[in-house]
């Protein structure tokens, strides 16, 4: 029998519920946008800065939630509301992140307990609370978690960071392996450097900034809408055959 849907019908997200952690600005808020604009309601995360600006550039779709993932009780708070506001949720984007730079010699276990558990227990807390919910209601879903380059390098002086990040990825192909029989995809995206608050100070840095758009093949800095598509494809039906996959979104940087 011939396949007569529209291959763009697949990036819908109409009828479809996201929550997006860490939301109130940059690439977070760059994804819930996106989402937004192919049809899902958007429950936006914000702690220290509230999503509420986000929200309203989204309009009647979004609603704003604050929550401490850094908290071991934050993620069941944070669910809690955003499924009392909506009733379910079928996306979850485990976009919140911190990171602690310092010499690894010198980082106190506060600092790096602090970073794994907004950057790696706090993911799985959440993505558990989620699959838990779409199992005991036989529905299907979509996990997108933001890893990082530093997923599969090691980096400088941040070895929490990059422990977190490496955690993600492996824990994406973990959930994945579990839960693709009961049709919750689980697949992570790996964004390079982008231009966001977080590295204004490597862009304003002359030498830094030259060495790491020679690395770059595309030459120049991410774009926070440049991870829009690739969270869209991740979340809709378009990738419901993609799972335990980390998508580089890297101007080719991985690939040098």
């Amino acid at each position: 029998m011939e396949n007569t849907t529209n291959v763009l019908d697949l990036f819908s997200l109409k009828g479809k519920v996201a929550l997006v952690t860490g939301s109130a600005s940059g690439l977070g808020a760059s994804i819930a946008e996106a989402l937004a604009q192919a049809g899902a309601k958007v429950a936006v995360h914000g702690n220290r800065r509230a999503a509420t600006a986000t929200a309203e550039t989204i309009g009647e779709a979004a609603a704003a939630f604050r929550a401490d993932l850094g908290s071991t009780e934050g993620a069941a708070d944070l669910f809690a509301q955003a499924k009392a506001h909506f009733g379910h949720i079928d996306i979850l984007v485990n976009n919140a992140g911190t990171i602690h730079r310092e010499a690894a010699e010198d980082v106190a276990l506060a600092d790096w307990q602090q970073v794994l558990q907004v950057n790696l227990t706090g993911v799985f807390q959440l993505s558990q609370l989620f699959a838990r919910d779409l199992i005991a209601r036989k529905a299907p879903g979509k996990i997108i978690n933001i890893a990082s380059l530093l997923s599969f390098q090691g980096g400088i002086r941040v070895p929490a960071y990059a422990a977190s990040k490496g955690g993600v990825a492996q824990l994406t192909k973990a959930l994945a392996n579990e839960w693709a029989p009961k049709g919750i995809q689980v697949n992570a995206i790996a964004p390079g450097y982008f231009a966001t608050t977080n590295t204004e100070a490597l862009q304003a840095d002359e030498t830094r900034n030259r060495q790491i758009l020679e690395r770059i093949p595309a030459a120049r800095w991410g774009q926070p809408q440049d991870l829009g598509g690739a969270a869209l494809f991740l979340a809709s039906a378009a990738s419901d055959y993609v799972t335990g996959t980390v998508l580089t979104v890297d101007g080719g940087w991985m690939g040098r």
